[in-house]
């Protein structure tokens, strides 16, 4: 499985994408704004979309991308997610307000999305040993989190997520787990903010990483522009001994 991060910003700006990763060819991790840099051959080569929750910056580029490309497949597009982030989905974007509802167009026999849900902990595969996991997430919207796993090593993304001991009986578990990609999108002195929104900052992330028992390689995502550098001083500070490092847009990982 190649591993290819299209977005990882916790907003935008300049060259800032909001998080999506793309896997292989066919698939995406959330569908933020970095997915409108591929190329248009590219766009409709993507079959299926995991979605970790149902925020914007997870979400928005789900309507253009089946938009753009649906006249150029001979089949839907596949969006994973669990049943109360397809409801949302099915309420408040593709609900022909804010979107046309592409799982109705042409018609409901042959639709150009189609939603699979799927429950914490349920793994599907989809072809050439690729296996992917749901994991908990503790958001303020009922969220997941993925696991990724080709079977030689796999990779865990947290999604957006508060203090979790989910994320970490699957991380302890994860026997070949090669890297871990966790949220911290806040500084420390925006504590409040981040327990208030359900996420991390580094003195909570600190205490989360001391629950992991393996040793995967630490990337941190959802930094908030323009704290980036405070961010990770502070996360360096208080959880060094992990070495957790920036993720990067464009930055490649191979399981």
């Amino acid at each position: 499985m190649r591993i290819r991060v299209l977005g990882c910003s916790g907003g935008i700006g300049g060259s800032l994408r909001t998080t999506a990763f793309l896997v292989d060819d066919d698939i995406l991790v959330d569908a933020g704004t970095g997915v409108g840099d591929l190329p248009l051959e590219s766009l409709a080569k993507i079959d299926h979309i995991f979605v970790s929750h149902s925020h914007l910056d997870h979400v928005t580029s789900i309507p253009f991308l089946v938009d753009t490309v649906c006249w150029m497949r001979g089949s839907p597009i596949v969006v994973y997610g669990i049943k109360d982030t397809l409801d949302i989905l099915r309420a408040h974007l593709f609900n022909w307000k804010v979107w046309p509802d592409f799982t109705q167009i042409p018609d409901g026999d042959h639709p150009f999305m189609v939603y699979r849900e799927i429950g914490v902990g349920e793994t599907l595969d989809l072809g050439g040993g690729r296996r992917i996991t749901a994991i908990p997430a503790n958001h303020t919207v009922p969220a997941v989190g993925y696991l990724l796993d080709s079977g030689r090593a796999s990779l865990a993304y947290s999604g957006d997520t508060t203090t979790n001991p989910g994320l970490w009986k699957v991380v302890n578990e994860a026997a070949n787990l090669r890297y871990l990609i966790i949220e911290t999108a806040f500084s420390n002195k925006e504590r409040d903010i981040a327990v208030a929104s359900k996420h991390l900052c580094p003195d909570m992330l600190a205490r989360e990483l001391e629950k992991m028992r393996s040793k995967p390689e630490v990337f941190i995502t959802h930094l908030k522009p323009g704290e980036g550098a405070l961010t990770m001083k502070e996360i360096s500070e208080a959880a060094g001994r992990w070495r957790p490092r920036m993720l990067e847009n464009h930055q490649e990982f191979t399981l």
